[in-house]
């Protein structure tokens, strides 16, 4: 069985930060010196993983690692913030990047801050990688172990072959062998779960035992559960069906994608609801499952 994974964005950066650093960049000769203390005392939080980096063009600076599982429109305006707390905090100049990793949208997501209050100005560029349009070849021939949990979920990477090797080379490393459950967790997205129940050759229930797997779903999980509850084998499926597509709308979508669940909710066959269930892992956008309902 599997053991639970420290699957923090710190740690997972931190398998080879010389190699992130150079990813997030495109510094080619960038050196991660330090993980720094990214704990803000102005702000009760802290941002994801600060990096004290050197080269030999631009010297000393700070690369700001902020990693979403969905992208926020309140994102910009909280790169400006954690980029000004960084330098004001170790007085360097710093590289921000911003990581998503669902898609949740098609339009443009934007890498600028910008603002103009009573003639005043205020602007902040920033970096941002979306996970689903990174190539899947780079993360395996460069390698970047930090992104080999998220492999399903990149561009190409959802062939069961490709996720079949990015698990050798998880398995193949001591330092990496438990973020097999990550692996797992972003793997349902794009297979059947069986599929990944023998590509992984575990039970499936040790997701539940990844603290990322928890923190991500708490709420849903504890809200599935309370509707799921059986009352008769047939409406119990049911109940447990409308919880388990209510929670994969939100995962994937967000909130706004909750609005599908009341004409949802008025479907009574099992067989359909496991079809929208399964659509959702590979549909796009929420346009597209509403027109197959």
């Amino acid at each position: 069985m599997t053991k639970p994974a420290d699957v923090s964005t710190k740690r997972l950066i931190s398998l080879a930060p010389d190699n992130w650093v150079k990813w997030v960049t495109s510094i080619p000769d960038v050196v991660a010196e330090e993980i720094l203390n990214s704990e803000f005392q102005w702000i009760s939080r802290e941002s994801d993983v600060l990096i004290r980096a050197t080269s030999s063009e631009y010297g000393e600076f700070l690369v700001l690692n902020e990693l979403q599982l969905r992208y926020k429109p309140q994102m910009p305006r909280r790169m400006r913030a954690y980029t000004a707390l960084a330098e004001e905090k170790y007085s360097l100049p710093t590289y921000p990047v911003l990581i998503n990793i669902l898609k949740t949208t098609n339009e443009q997501i934007p890498n600028r801050f910008e603002s103009n209050f009573a003639g005043l100005q205020a602007s902040q560029d920033y970096r941002v990688i979306n996970l689903w349009e990174v190539d899947v070849h780079i993360v395996l021939e460069q390698p970047i172990p930090s992104l080999l949990p998220f492999v399903p979920i990149l561009k190409g990477g959802e062939n069961e072959l490709i996720i079949r090797e990015a698990l050798q080379l998880l398995r193949a490393d001591e330092q990496l062998n438990q973020l097999e459950t990550v692996l797992a967790f972003f793997a349902t997205f794009v297979l059947e779960s069986a599929l990944v129940q023998e590509i992984m050759r575990w039970d499936m229930t040790v997701l539940r035992e990844s603290p990322w797997y928890q923190e991500i779903l708490r709420e849903g999980e504890a809200r599935g559960e309370a509707r799921g509850e059986a009352r008769g084998e047939e409406r119990g499926r049911r109940q447990e069906l409308f919880s388990g597509i209510e929670l994969a709308l939100e995962i994937k979508f967000g909130n706004a994608s909750l609005e599908l669940m009341p004409n949802i909710s008025q479907i009574s066959d099992l067989q359909r609801l496991k079809a929208i269930q399964q659509a959702i892992k590979t549909v796009n956008t929420i346009e597209e499952l509403r027109q197959l309902l």
